[in-house]
């Protein structure tokens, strides 16, 4: 065991060097710092709070830290709301006004103009810990299931709450993890998603998921197992039912996303306990969505949104007693675009209408568009014109029966709105109960840019700046994700308008792995070909200088989960071309990233060490490994949370440990670890102050003034 080395100009925390050896198909990897795996040891808890010390120490001595606090706190300080669910005429939505901590959940009784509160995160715990994960009004709109967990670990809790008087009346049930739950008629039942219990199924706390039917007043553990007995561990299901309570699909993912297996059961043909599902499709690398429309007959169309056959989405539609045949059955009804791909889709029917419509939502070249489409023929029959250049989310459509759906709409400098769509006008308006102080910001100006990765692949990158032009070089802040097919897609962020604003460029790229461009976009950067996100994010870099927009020595990076993988693949493969990176709950160590949190639910998109040319490809991008000492990494702050079940802290301590021992650079390497909160959802003051002391961090490296302030 020896000691870590230390820069003459840092006074890290000494930390110890085991002789920590795998061989993996005949390669030796080390692993020096294996111990720093285990959080409840105690030198893990005396290095976790040296570590905490000197970030306390280094973090007091950032200029401007209040400013860019205040900056930051000023821009969330808007009102946000989600579409609303309604529910035998009652109105269930999120809501967070400006200065709230948590969002709360409203529901508006039949016929009123304004709502009451009826969950409130921050009186069923005044900590601040407590987080609201899901919530599902029954279908008559009287009872409600909600899910809620502590300390940022999303091992939610579900109960069932009176919607009158607000009173328990079931629950709670735990093992739920954000489940999805789809209420029967009556409010009697309801189907979800559970674990099975740790106790029986020992090490497999995160796995191991099966559809249940909970009888509301029962035990959870007389639960009738309904679906998932025999199939994959790290297989993920959703849940839903008509709104006339027919019909349930049952949707299994595995990894990605990508691999959809859907089942739909008519539920008058069989006990609920046993409903009789029938493939829809099985064993396809397809993303297929199911869409029911109450009143839906055997021989009625049900539609399907998915990419079999198109390769960015398409919709085609199926009568239930023709699904087991396939997609030799399907006719499709929404045609793929070569130009644009396919996000989003509801139904709107009702007797206002002459047929049903479908609304569309596309992303073309990450802006979205949306369209409105006759479901009997096809034919678009409009455009839906939306407020700017940004991103459209959450669609719901409305009740049996209604002409309304509603949808959000963000962009770089536009706080969420939720518009509602008239299915009589194909026209948008704002909601009446949407956000009500959500001013656009000012101050930045958006540009989207192409440029050529390194392979020539045409990428693209908006580039949010005070101009909207190249005129000065400036400190600029490059982040990126580059994974599981998630669009990179203009919205809403507080610290890009902060950057922005005190002077600097932020630069918003879309790489391989994400889905930009489709799945084939996915694919290209996942796998055996996940270095070309890696090139795509240095040439990002490359771009920024040689267009002018930043300059030389003055380029910081970030990125979160997957983008914390790419800002440390960045920093390890090419450390001169940055002044400092930000990793944010990030995955690091890519020989081990199976053994811990949701691991093994990601080796579809990374491969596996078990498979020794998927190893070759993890070991030879995995940033901890290739941490060379002597090497001038530029300054670094690793951020995690203690609560995070998703990526453990242990990629940061580990990687905070061998950067501390390698690097000859003149940056600090730093560890924030924030306690009682996780991978996600936590109160508004903590988004505040980790978004703060980052921008704060990357300021002081890169040379931007704290708003209001000089240059340090």
């Amino acid at each position: 065991m020896t000691s870590a080395a230390r820069p003459a100009q840092h006074a890290y925390p000494r930390t110890a060097r085991q002789d920590v050896v795998d061989e993996l198909h005949g390669v030796r990897v080390p692993d020096p710092y294996r111990w720093l795996e285990d959080a409840k040891a105690d030198a893990v808890i005396r290095w976790d709070a040296e570590q905490e010390a000197l970030y306390a120490a280094e973090r007091a001595a950032w200029p401007g830290r209040e400013r860019w606090e205040a900056e930051v706190a000023a821009l969330t300080a808007v009102d946000r709301a989600t579409p609303p669910r309604v529910r035998g005429g009652r109105v269930f939505w999120l809501r967070q006004d400006a200065g709230q901590e948590h969002p709360v959940l409203m529901v508006a009784e039949p016929g009123a103009d304004a709502g009451r509160v009826l969950l409130d995160p921050q009186v069923l715990d005044p900590s601040g810990r407590t987080v609201l994960d899901a919530w599902q009004p029954s279908l008559e709109g009287d009872l409600l299931a909600f899910q809620i967990s502590r300390d940022g670990t999303e091992d939610s809790r579900l109960h069932v709450i009176d919607v009158a008087t607000g009173k328990v009346v079931d629950g709670p049930v735990d093992r739920v993890r954000r489940s999805s739950v789809a209420w029967l008629p009556g409010g009697g039942a309801f189907y979800y998603v559970r674990r099975l219990d740790p106790r029986l199924n020992p090490g497999e706390e995160q796995y191991h998921r099966r559809v249940w039917l909970h009888r509301v007043g029962t035990a959870p553990g007389a639960d009738a197992l309904v679906f998932g007995e025999g199939r994959d561990r790290t297989q993920f299901y959703s849940v839903s039912v008509s709104a006339d309570g027919r019909w349930l699909g049952v949707r299994a993912t595995l990894g990605t996303g990508r691999r959809t297996d859907l089942y739909l059961a008519d539920l008058t043909a069989g006990p609920l306990e046993r409903p009789p599902l029938v493939p829809v499709q099985e064993n396809t690398p397809a993303a297929t969505h199911l869409h029911v429309a109450p009143g839906t007959g055997p021989q009625d169309p049900v539609w399907l949104r998915t990419d079999h056959g198109a390769a960015r989405g398409h919709v085609v539609a199926c009568p239930p007693e023709a699904l087991h045949r396939g997609p030799e059955a399907w006719r499709e009804v929404v045609a793929g675009r070569p130009d644009a791909v396919l996000t989003h889709f509801a139904v709107v029917s009702g007797p206002e209408l002459d047929h049903p419509l479908g609304l569309a939502a596309w992303t073309r070249h990450t802006v979205a568009e949306v369209t409105v489409h006759d479901l009997t023929d096809g034919r678009q029959v409009a455009s839906v014109p939306l407020p700017g250049s940004g991103t459209v989310g959450g669609f719901a459509a409305g009740p049996a029966g209604s002409h309304e759906a509603w949808f959000t709409y963000t962009d770089f400098v536009t706080p969420t709105r939720i518009l509602r769509f008239d299915g009589r006008t194909c026209r948008v308006t704002r909601w009446e109960h949407s956000a009500r102080h959500a001013p656009e910001a000012e101050g930045a100006v958006t540009r989207q840019v192409a440029f050529p990765s390194r392979d020539g692949t045409t990428v693209r990158m908006f580039v949010i700046s005070p101009t909207g032009r190249p005129d000065v070089p400036r400190p600029a802040l490059l982040t990126g994700y580059g994974g599981f097919g998630q669009i990179m897609s203009p919205r809403y962020r507080p610290q890009v308008l902060a950057w922005v604003r005190a002077g600097g460029v932020f630069a918003w790229a879309g790489l391989r792995g994400g889905g930009e461009e489709g799945e084939e976009w996915h694919l290209a950067g996942s796998g055996a070909n996940k270095q070309n996100t890696f090139d795509d994010f240095a040439a990002a870099s490359d771009h920024l200088l040689a267009a002018g927009w930043a300059a030389p020595g003055r380029v910081a990076v970030m990125g979160s989960s997957n983008g914390g993988l790419l800002v440390g693949a960045a920093l390890t493969q090419e450390p001169e071309k940055y002044a400092a990176a930000v990793c944010r709950v990030p995955l690091l160590d890519m020989a081990r990233f199976e053994s811990s949190g949701l691991g093994p639910s990601w080796v579809p998109e990374y491969g596996s060490v078990r498979d020794p040319a998927q190893a070759r490809t993890l070991l030879s991008y995995s940033p901890y490994h290739r941490v060379t000492p002597g090497v001038s990494y530029p300054a670094v702050l690793l951020a995690a949370s203690d609560g995070d079940t998703r990526t453990d802290p242990l990629h940061a301590r580990k990687m905070c440990a061998a950067l501390q021992h390698a690097t000859s650079g003149a940056g600090p390497v730093l560890l924030r670890l924030e306690r009682g909160v996780g991978h996600g959802a936590r109160a508004v003051s903590r988004v505040v102050a980790l978004e703060a002391e980052c921008l704060a961090f990357l300021a002081g490296q890169v040379g931007l003034r704290a708003p209001g302030g000089a240059a340090p």
